[in-house]
């Protein structure tokens, strides 16, 4: 009997999937470049299960069943296109590619277009939940050529998480979508970790609270409407004992890794005109988190005020836990808006309830509150902004005063809250009717001639004015070369 499917990649994430697709009674041919790899994963990990180990692509395309399905567990980049070029010549029309790794959604655009005209069927797909989610059942978002997916469904949605017996696994769109939707997932995840690590010093640092006591907290807050992966997590982490019996969290270096997925989320932004102001902030945080030497350095020379929290602490307490929950609906906000623009834009056709959906559970970020997202889109398929849905709505009107007394705390104390702080001001300016853009169009035209609109003149026409009396009539707009 020929396997099901084959698998290229066996690190951590490759192992565990192909493990989960044993459980699932799918057999898997695996393949690693180093081939001593695949010999200890069949001697340890796989022993006594239906895996079949090859030592070369040839061996593994031949024990595949058609259509044959490749899955791809590798570095993004470059060696996927490298592993695409030597597995084509030896698959057949209507096999099929799928690429499980972090690639950028454009190179999945790219290599959907091109394999396609090779008659071989391409997959990109995101795949979140980290080592456990990979083993036991995580989220999945496949986007690339539909005509594909009838044959990948059966494995893709029986290995994924599931929730109310939904799989967190459902097909996002054609071409890079499903890639687009993971850059997206990992885009949050970097605002929620954030988040999470803002209230966390604000606990320490501006409360004085030990990590047995923030432990407590967190485990707490995670039997209500914060409850989630991350915050569960985190309630372990600081309860966690090094060999002296001391925190384990407070002897780890403070600097910040990161893959470049949340980079790609706030640049795609950029590229979009839609403001992602938290995860951006996310992103720049890890960038300073980095520059430790330089860091120390500075705390030498620009002490920070010595001034110390003296006032309600469970009060204060609660105050944080609404900053980070209503800090954590603006992430999500400014996520799904930006998902809404690039649908929009690169004609994706997301489905944002479904994509609430597949992240409910498996992934890092599986939440609670993602039940009400997915609500606040079947109510409203076409609503603009989460943040005008009834529910989160109600949220954070409930959140509003406690998330300004815990930013005014880190002002006061000299804590960091660059995520906290910047959701706040764009919770703030989304809600703000005028803003001083007519300022900023007013000093654009001065300066440049750019011209601007009059609030007392249709959308659409355009002004410029001689503000000096010498400058002359001519805008920017009309200027040839």
């Amino acid at each position: 009997m020929k396997a099901n499917i084959g698998l290229i990649g066996l690190a951590v994430m490759g192992q565990n999937l192909v493990l989960n697709m044993n459980d699932h009674g799918f057999k898997v041919a695996v393949y690693n470049r180093t081939t001593s790899v695949v010999d200890e994963f069949l001697d340890g990990p796989a022993k006594d299960t239906l895996v079949v180990g090859t030592h070369s692509l040839e061996a593994l395309v031949d024990s595949l069943s058609s259509p044959r399905i490749v899955m791809l567990m590798v570095k993004a980049g470059e060696v996927v296109d490298q592993y695409i070029d030597k597995l084509v010549p030896l698959l057949a029309p209507g096999d099929i590619i799928v690429d499980g790794g972090n690639s950028l959604f454009t190179d999945t655009n790219r290599r959907t277009a091109s394999l396609k005209a090779q008659n071989i069927s391409y997959i990109g797909t995101g795949v979140s939940g980290g080592e456990e989610g990979a083993r036991h059942g995580p989220s999945i978002m496949p986007g690339g050529d539909k005509s594909a997916w009838p044959t990948v469904k059966p494995i893709f949605q029986a290995i994924s998480a599931h929730v109310d017996g939904d799989p967190c696994c459902e097909w996002v769109g054609d071409n890079g979508a499903g890639h687009y939707v993971k850059m997206v997932h990992n885009g949050i995840e970097y605002g929620d970790m954030q988040l999470i690590c803002e209230a966390y010093q604000l606990l320490s640092e501006g409360l004085g609270l030990s990590a047995d006591e923030m432990h407590a907290i967190f485990t707490e807050w995670n039997k209500g409407e914060l409850s989630s992966y991350l915050i569960e997590i985190t309630s372990g982490i600081l309860a966690y004992k090094d060999a002296d019996g001391l925190p384990l969290v407070d002897k780890i270096l403070d600097t910040a890794g990161q893959k470049g997925t949340g980079k790609w989320t706030g640049i795609n932004a950029l590229d979009l005109g839609i403001p992602l102001t938290l995860i951006g902030e996310s992103v720049f945080a890890r960038c300073l988190s980095a520059q430790k030497s330089e860091r120390v350095k500075a705390a030498q020379i620009l002490p920070k005020a010595t001034q110390t929290f003296a006032g309600d602490k469970a009060a204060m307490i609660d105050a944080i836990r609404d900053a980070l929950y209503a800090a954590k609906i603006i992430s999500y906000a400014q996520g799904f808006r930006l998902m809404r623009e690039a649908s929009k834009e690169y004609n994706l056709s997301l489905n944002y309830g479904e994509i609430a959906l597949m992240w409910r559970g498996g992934c890092i970020i599986r939440s609670q509150f993602l039940n009400d997202i997915k609500q606040a889109y079947v109510g409203n398929p076409e609503l603009e902004n989460l943040l005008l849905a009834d529910f989160f709505v109600n949220a954070m009107k409930a959140a509003d005063a406690g998330w300004r007394k815990a930013v005014i705390l880190g002002i006061e104390l000299g804590i960091p809250t660059p995520a906290f702080s910047s959701a706040l001001a764009y919770y703030d300016g989304y809600r703000t009717e005028r803003l001083p853009a007519n300022l900023l169009q007013a000093q654009r035209d001065y300066f440049g001639a750019h011209t601007y609109e009059r609030t007392d003149k249709p959308r659409g026409e355009f002004f410029h004015t001689d503000w000096t009396g010498h400058g002359g009539k001519t805008a920017s707009t009309t200027y040839t070369v």
